[in-house]
């Protein structure tokens, strides 16, 4: 099979697809996601191709189209719901966690809720406090979801894949800055990503990077620089699935390395890193030489569309990081 070169949204709609051709329980519904291919254009072409009654553009109502998709899943079919941003997420978030991800549980296994919540997301865009969001932590505290984010275009096509054949509800974070700017060549087989599984980008002896969504790739290009000046060796790991996360991926980094530091665009408090924090001073605390660092954007509302270079960790914020750890001493 020829590899074709896809970038991110490209690499999405590829995922999509195949799910629609391959299984007709599959249905695609959401804000104009139909004639007009979605607000990023990520569906362009799905309703001439498979018909209006499996691409289904529906009224401005996100709290509505998630609730159809709850009983669609429970009646058999395999919805997946287009959120625009995730700053509009919120409206739906009874029917996410209060719904979808219970229904397994409540009926003692008799019924699950196998859906699929797309939610564009992060900054970078300059799109301002309502189309900038990092809505991850939200959802990762009561359970029976699942969380995805990719961060390339081979992750974005296999990550659909794999989220639309769970049998459970998938939140697929889709990184908004990433759509148009990176490209690479995919075999379009069909085969899904593995849940749970994080990626070491970059291997290193002196310090642990955790990250994921498009911070990866800034915090790769550090790791990079540090090691070409004869800086500190950078292990930067994307952890790809923050529920369930890799807990052996980053063990086995921390005992190697030592020394931790925690980068995502998400606010700092409660924010995924403190979870990441927790688990990993408890199972391996005595291999730690400094404290857990967190590279986060601040405790405020993300800005308006002229912040986001102040708002979001960069390069600068996270060498200052890597600094702090190699120079910390007891």
């Amino acid at each position: 099979m020829t590899p074709r070169k896809l970038n991110v949204m490209e690499a999405i709609s590829a995922g999509m697809a195949h799910e629609l051709e391959t299984d007709p329980n599959v249905v695609l519904m959401g804000e104009d996601v139909g004639q007009a291919g979605g607000i990023f254009r990520t569906s362009t072409g799905l309703q001439q191709r498979f018909g209006s009654s499996r691409v289904i553009d529906t009224p401005l109502d996100e709290k509505g189209i998630v609730a159809h998709a709850v009983g669609m899943a429970l009646y058999g079919l395999k919805p997946i719901v287009e959120i625009q941003f995730s700053g509009f997420i919120h409206d739906a978030f009874e029917h996410i966690m209060f719904c979808a991800t219970r229904y397994r549980w409540a009926s003692g296994g008799q019924y699950s809720c196998p859906m699929v919540i797309r939610s564009p997301s992060y900054g970078g865009i300059k799109g301002g406090f309502w189309h900038s969001q990092s809505c991850e932590a939200f959802f990762v505290h009561h359970g029976g979801l699942k969380i995805l984010v990719p961060s390339t275009p081979e992750d974005a096509y296999r990550m659909m894949i794999a989220a639309v054949r769970d049998p459970d509800p998938v939140l697929l974070v889709e990184p908004v800055p990433l759509y148009r700017a990176m490209s690479s060549e995919i075999v379009l087989d069909g085969e899904p990503a593995e849940i749970g599984r994080a990626e070491v980008v970059r291997e290193g002896s002196d310090v642990t990077v955790l990250t994921y969504g498009p911070i990866r790739h800034q915090a790769t290009a550090v790791a990079d620089e540090l090691a070409a000046d004869g800086g500190a060796s950078i292990e930067v790991i994307d952890l790809r699935t923050l529920i369930p996360f890799d807990i052996d991926s980053i063990l086995r980094s921390v005992k190697k390395t030592g020394r931790v530091i925690v980068v995502h665009e998400a606010p700092l408090s409660l924010g995924f890193g403190a979870e990441l924090a927790a688990v990993i001073q408890e199972k391996a605390f005595g291999y730690l030489h400094t404290p857990i660092l967190r590279v986060t954007a601040p405790d405020v509302p993300y800005h308006f569309s002229i912040g986001d270079e102040y708002y979001r960790p960069n390069a600068h914020r996270i060498r200052l990081a890597v600094q702090r750890a190699m120079e910390f001493e007891f």
